[in-house]
């Protein structure tokens, strides 16, 4: 007896509305492929032999999604969804023309044909159709791949990767966010492929690398690195690969504990690219002393510039961006010395207390990623942080000129005017408070103004 998918009312009510209408019509891709590993997907696409005009005209309510590659958006109001109203979409079934760039083809045309439709698909398990009238379509062994745990790809490997190189990428994705593994020949094709990547946009890039690696399995990006994907848009994780720690502190080359390092951060992005990127410029910091000793000097002030530079070229938000660059800058604060309450001050200060969390889970995976050397103490700093972080919170303290209790305004009533000296005075009187919060006082910082205007 073959697979019952349990359908939302939508999907079903869309697919019910095709047949009437004399068209075949399917759920595909993702939807199914999940269904059958008891995942709850996400997305329900539809695929149809109705043209898209075809479609507009059965249902009420259409969004004109991509008519040029077929699909159209179907808004199912709350009758038939079962919920409030919701989109899915539907697309023709498709035979794509010549592809000349390795991202797209230079035409689509419509076809009748499911088998064609599910046969430009990326990989098998991708490839499987679904209507209760007919059960799992299953042309190219999707439904084995899966029980294999296996990534293979549709047909020829050469020819899916000639059609979309970023494909070459979404198979090592499929495999972190699935723990499957990729078969052979699909592996060989993607090694000798990887360079065609070079021909994709960094949003499609970032898009299925940030999946990669807030997965479940991040260790797959060394799957990515030997197969030299890595290389053609991250390059500075290859030099991370190649970098040895010959330090006490340390028993992986810096690429391995990195990967050590995302592993033991919780699946959130800024605190994945944070992990992959903490010792990022260790590889051009790298010194050896007369011991032949390593040592990285300045890596994480290196590394916040990095950072940033690799976070745009990826195209991400400024403020992932800064946030990722932030926690890498500050990721070694207080290891090699002693740490006071103002020092932690200061810190919190430069940090935002709100990023604390995200620097002490960076800092505990940091440390968990080391050697045995020196343990009893680098526990002990986590815990003296934690501690001081807790007494700095408990202060309400006054870690920005906005949390002062005086004001551009309340200098303009003391004679200073609005410029640099004002500026200048207000980031003295922050200092003076970061040393001493009690002084956050309105009398006492306009007694601090007036003696420093007198001199």
């Amino acid at each position: 007896m073959d697979v019952k998918i349990k359908m939302p009312p939508g999907a079903a009510f869309i697919i019910d509305e095709l047949n009437k209408n004399g068209f075949e019509a399917y759920i595909v891709g993702g939807c199914v492929r999940d269904s059958l590993l008891g995942k709850h997907p996400h997305d329900w696409d539809i695929t149809t032999s109705a043209t898209p005009y075809q479609v507009k005209d059965i249902f009420k309510k259409t969004v004109d999604t991509g008519l040029q590659h077929g699909t159209v958006t179907v808004l199912v109001d709350k009758a038939h969804s079962g919920n409030d109203e919701y989109a899915y979409e539907v697309t023709t079934y498709r035979v794509d023309g010549i592809y000349e760039d390795h991202r797209r083809p230079k035409e689509v045309s419509f076809s009748k044909s499911l088998t064609e439709d599910l046969k430009r698909r990326d990989f098998t398990i991708n490839a499987m159709a679904y209507n209760d009238g007919e059960g799992v379509v299953d042309i190219f062994g999707g439904k084995d791949d899966l029980d294999k745990h296996l990534v293979r790809c549709v047909g020829v490997p050469s020819d899916r990767f000639d059609e979309d190189a970023l494909r070459i990428l979404r198979a090592v994705r499929f495999a972190a966010q699935l723990g499957f593994d990729i078969d052979e020949p699909t592996k060989e094709a993607m090694k000798n492929q990887a360079k065609y990547l070079e021909d994709i946009s960094a949003e499609r890039i970032r898009e299925e690398f940030t999946k990669l690696i807030t997965s479940d399995n991040p260790d797959m990006i060394r799957m990515a690195y030997e197969m030299g994907l890595t290389k053609i848009f991250l390059p500075e994780f290859d030099a991370m690969m190649d970098t040895q720690q010959n330090n006490p502190n340390h028993m992986y080359s810096v690429g391995e504990h990195t990967i050590k390092v995302m592993e033991n951060v919780p699946k959130d992005t800024v605190l994945r690219y944070a992990a992959l990127l903490h010792d990022v410029a260790k590889p051009v910091c790298r010194t050896t002393d007369e011991k032949g000793i390593d040592h990285f000097y300045k890596h994480p002030v290196v590394g916040s510039g990095l950072a940033r530079d690799i976070m745009k070229r990826l195209k991400f938000d400024n403020d992932t961006t800064a946030r990722v660059e932030r926690l890498v800058l500050y990721h070694d604060y207080g290891i090699g010395g002693e740490i006071g309450i103002k020092s932690v001050r200061r810190f919190l200060a430069k940090l935002g207390m709100e990023n604390f969390d995200d620097f002490m889970a960076i800092r505990e995976a940091d440390r968990l990623a080391q050697s045995d050397y020196n343990q009893e103490y680098k526990i002990e700093n986590i815990k003296k942080l934690k501690t001081m972080y807790e007494t700095v919170k408990n202060e309400n303290p006054c870690l920005k000129i906005a949390d002062l209790a005086i004001d551009g305004n309340d200098l303009m009533k003391l004679g200073m005017k609005p410029g640099k000296s004002m500026g200048d005075m207000l980031k003295y009187l922050l200092d003076e408070v970061l040393d001493e919060p009690k002084l956050n006082e309105k009398n006492k910082l306009i007694e601090m103004v007036n003696k420093k205007l007198s001199f």
